[in-house]
């Protein structure tokens, strides 16, 4: 560990942040075998950080070492329970990478479609993004015109407002009183 043997170095510190840096970076990616690479050097940065947060003292062994001498077993435990579940998962992982070679020829992770109409539906739900332009009333005098003739704003520019009783697509009625014709209706 370190010179006097009492606590880690800067050595394994760095060492730590450039495995954990890599796994996280490669666990970010599509491929499932970049996925696989990445949860290994994770866990094993990991395992080295667990290692280092106990004393570097004798073997924990009873009778062979005086206790006040021993090294703490707890994170040696760990470290081997973790080196278990990561060779599980590396397993399981290999095994999903496999199966989408053989089903696709690449082992890409896709887009599902259901994840896709998932995000359309809750963009269309979202509330529409609020005026952060600055041209509503009184935020932009350059934009907002407050002379007693402005036109109002929520009328069509050079008309009046639009009358109820008529249907979208009717026009103004004719001579006789009867709407002209829509887009969808036949005479």
């Amino acid at each position: 560990m370190t010179a006097s043997g009492n606590g880690p170095t800067l050595v394994l510190a760095v060492i730590v942040a450039v495995l954990v840096a890599t796994g996280v970076t490669l666990l970010l990616e599509r491929n499932l075998t970049r996925i696989l690479l990445g949860v290994i050097l994770f866990s094993n940065g990991i395992n080295v950080l667990i290692l280092l947060s106990g004393p570097a003292e004798e073997a924990p062994l009873a009778g062979t070492t005086p206790a006040d001498q021993m090294s703490d077993p707890l994170p040696q435990a760990m470290i081997l329970t973790a080196i278990v579940i990561t060779l599980g998962l590396s397993a399981f992982l290999l095994a999903v990478a496999y199966r989408s070679w053989l089903l696709t020829a690449h082992d890409e992770v896709r887009d599902d479609p259901e994840d896709r109409q998932i995000v359309g539906l809750a963009d269309r739900d979202a509330p529409p993004p609020g005026d952060l332009g600055g041209e509503g009333p009184g935020d932009d005098p350059e934009q907002v015109d407050h002379s007693p003739n402005a036109p109002d704003p929520s009328h069509p520019v050079g008309g009046d407002p639009p009358d109820p009783r008529h249907a979208a697509g009717d026009g103004p009625p004719d001579a006789d009183g009867v709407g002209t014709a829509g887009p969808g209706d036949r005479r």
